[in-house]
């Protein structure tokens, strides 16, 4: 690789590291299944495909990035429920609003269908109910 690249390259990395920090301080550093034995590659090359390529700083920010996950996962419906859920977290760390939540999974009535949006208000609610009760100290 010539310097040229390899400075660029390391630039994009560094960009996916900030923008997965802003979406999620631990997405950083998640370890999933361990496809390194597999695809030694595989956590560099999609972090610089997802975050240092395809997303960053000067698009959209973390919130609107957020907001159109929940959009996309809501008219996915049901088979989607636990990325809903981390989502819906997420867009709340990001400074999305209850009703901002909420007008997204709306908006998708029309995309998804009424069970599609209303299982996801569903699942909203929860995750509201949830970040309610660990913000009065409830329950941890």
């Amino acid at each position: 690789m010539s310097d040229a690249f390899q400075k660029m390259f390391q630039q994009m990395m560094e960009q996916g590291q900030e923008m997965a920090r802003t979406l999620n301080p631990a997405l950083e550093n998640f370890k999933g299944f361990d496809f390194a034995k597999m695809w030694p590659t595989m956590s560099k090359d999609m972090m610089e495909a997802w975050f240092g390529n395809t997303f960053n700083r000067e698009g959209l920010d973390a919130k609107t990035r957020l907001l159109l996950t929940i959009g996309a996962l809501t008219v996915l419906g049901a088979q989607a429920e636990a990325q809903i859920k981390i989502a819906i977290r997420h867009a709340i760390e990001a400074g999305a609003t209850q009703r901002e939540i909420a007008e997204t999974i709306y908006q998708m009535s029309m995309f998804g269908g009424l069970p599609a949006m209303t299982k996801a208000l569903e699942i909203a609610q929860a995750v509201f109910d949830e970040a309610g009760k660990n913000e009065t100290g409830d329950s941890a």
